[in-house]
């Protein structure tokens, strides 16, 4: 005879109310802790409902903190406690990075730090993030810093063109155009030369970001020259008026009224392109890298210029340096004279009458005409 046992309805319908926990915990062989649910104050209901009315406030370009905990398919998985992990490729994870970089030379796994989502929850509800946006807006609050200081800065050279470079400015691509390129060609023998810049274009809403290195060059130069400064150059185009000299990446103007003492008729029979000359400064504009030349006042005769510019050259220094000392001489003359007058005044003033309209003034005229 076969007996069969089953269970009955009423300890089926038992088990089937018991909860995860309770089942478990009959399984479970050890310590057993007695607890009265009822002095609970949050039940497994409440925990579900709290659980399935959690709102997760993740929108695009939103920054959140997360960390690194896999790498994965090219990139690597990122908890930002969101329902699903997010995903950063490894074009999203640096703005510095090379061509060619892996994931893994540019993140470490457990990193913990702050992310910008690019993208609404997929059908799997993941979110895909990046570094990279940071790091640029980063970068255009840096260069709009520098630019408002008008400092000097240096940067690499990545690239050429025709036009000129391409410059890596905090991770930015800036572009160096060939006329602002100092003492060089845009040649592949500037790729990875260090040069010193200034921002010429800042744009940030067309991405724009121009830069330039005559005139950093121009001010660092400037900074160091005076007048009556002894200076060599090239001589790069003659105009009617003068000829403009390039002088360390400036240039400059040598008037023709300020080549030679003696009348020039035809400046092709003085100066040529590509001479090399010295000159005299005798003005400068540190703002905008301009500086007035002269020749005429290194000449030992009126008319040296035209007759031997080679000797005017070779006897510069010498013939500024007496040029310096005569224009002192004059300038202290001018002083003792002034004095003079001044002194004299004494026994005169007593004499003018009081209607007088203005008893000084021819005496500070002369003194105007005198210190002039």
């Amino acid at each position: 005879m076969f007996y069969f046992y089953s269970k009955s309805s009423t300890a089926l319908n038992a088990e089937a109310v018991m909860t995860r926990f309770d089942r478990l915990k009959k399984k479970y062989k050890g310590p057993k802790i007695e607890y009265n649910a009822d002095d609970l104050d949050f039940s497994y209901e409440d925990f579900g409902k709290a659980v399935a009315d959690t709102s997760y406030a993740f929108n695009r370009n939103d920054i959140v903190k997360g960390t690194v905990v896999q790498y994965d398919n090219g990139g690597c998985i990122v908890d930002i406690g969101a329902k699903a992990s997010a995903y950063m490729s490894t074009q999203e994870a640096s703005l510095f990075q090379e061509h060619g970089t892996l994931i893994n030379d540019i993140i470490d796994i457990d990193a913990e730090m702050e992310f910008q989502i690019i993208s609404e929850e997929d059908e799997n509800g993941q979110l895909y993030l990046s570094l990279k946006r940071i790091q640029y807006r980063q970068a255009w609050e840096k260069v709009i810093a520098q630019q408002a200081t008008d400092e000097v800065f240096e940067a690499e050279v990545v690239a050429v063109n025709r036009g000129g470079a391409i410059c890596l400015v905090e991770g930015l691509r800036a572009f160096l155009p060939g006329s602002h390129l100092t003492g060089q060609l845009p040649t592949e023998d500037l790729i990875g030369q260090k040069l010193p810049l200034k921002f010429l274009e800042v744009n940030q809403d067309d991405n724009k970001l121009v830069v330039s290195n005559r005139r950093a060059i121009v001010e660092q130069q400037m900074s160091d020259l005076s007048r009556g400064d002894i200076i060599s150059g090239v001589v790069k185009a003659l105009k009617p008026y003068g000829a403009f000299v390039e002088v360390g990446g400036m240039s400059g103007l040598l008037h023709i009224s300020q080549i030679s003492y003696d009348r020039i008729e035809d400046l092709e029979k003085v100066l040529q392109p590509g001479q090399v000359v010295k000159c005299m400064i005798i003005d400068h504009d540190k703002v905008n890298g301009r500086i007035a030349l002269s020749t005429k006042t290194l000449e030992p005769e009126p008319g040296d210029m035209l007759k031997d510019s080679a000797k005017v050259f070779e006897l510069a220094e010498d013939t500024a340096k007496k040029y310096h000392e005569r224009m002192e001489a004059e300038r202290k003359a001018r002083e003792d004279a002034a004095k003079d007058i001044v002194l004299g005044l004494g026994d005169s003033l007593d004499n003018l009458t009081d209607d007088a309209e203005d008893p000084l003034a021819d005496v500070s005229d002369n003194l105007d005409s005198l210190l002039s």
